[in-house]
């Protein structure tokens, strides 16, 4: 695999990796219309275990902000887009969508780039987190784990 796909299948996996966090809560969301922000709400792992999100309200939205991150993930995130991975916001502007998922924008630090998202709770300890480049095209799925 080249260095350029390499980098967009891991920036896919970071911001498949907070989609995954912002919907966590929503699998008893699935059966309520809108879906309850309840179960969203907490922190997740990506399949790697390399990042931890916290998903959260901000204002009428749900965003996910990084709380921890093993070494490679930050030296990644760096040299992707010049900043420090603890803290980032990488979900953002997420809102229910039809059948308990949840859409938003997820930013990729380790090749600086924002992608559309979307999430949705498998149960109370796994979400599916799916990031695409270009509408349907170029996209990543991953199940997030979370933390307890």
């Amino acid at each position: 695999m080249s260095s350029s796909k390499r980098g967009l299948a891991k920036a896919l996996g970071l911001g498949a990796l907070a989609l995954g966090a912002w919907l966590a809560g929503a699998a008893q969301a699935q059966t309520q219309t809108p879906p309850s922000t309840d179960g969203i709400y907490g922190v997740w792992r990506n399949p790697k275990g390399s990042v931890h999100v916290e998903i959260k309200p901000c204002g009428p939205e749900v965003c996910g902000y990084v709380v921890w991150a093993n070494d490679e993930a930050r030296t990644d995130a760096r040299k992707g887009s010049g900043g420090e991975l603890l803290g980032r916001q990488l979900l953002r502007d997420f809102s229910p969508g039809d059948k308990g998922e949840w859409r938003g924008k997820v930013f990729a630090p380790d090749i600086n780039m924002t992608f559309s998202g979307r999430v949705l709770v498998l149960d109370a300890g796994k979400l599916r987190a799916r990031g695409c480049v270009l509408g349907n095209f170029l996209c990543k799925t991953q199940v997030w784990t979370r933390v307890a």
